[in-house]
């Protein structure tokens, strides 16, 4: 039987570092990628960043201000951590 793989490299910690995997179909392969990229910092930024602006729209409160960090850089849209 095929198998397909894809890997992941490039971490800050260890950049030398390549992990590597396989799957029994290219549809399985497509599934651990976007599964994984949901997981990924960058992607739980940007929704807590929506659903913070979905909320302010709501209520007309910003729900981290609450505790203290609604000013904090990694919470804003254009930035990065």
């Amino acid at each position: 039987p095929s198998t397909f793989s894809f890997s992941l490299a490039g971490f800050i910690e260890e950049p030398e570092r390549k992990y590597c995997f396989e799957c029994d179909s290219e549809e399985q392969c497509q599934e651990w990628i976007e599964a994984l990229k949901r997981a990924s910092y960058e992607f739980m930024r940007r929704s807590l960043i929506f659903y913070r602006n979905e909320i302010q729209k709501m209520t007309g409160k910003d729900p981290l201000e609450q505790y203290g960090i609604s000013e904090e850089a990694r919470f804003q849209l254009g930035t990065h951590k």
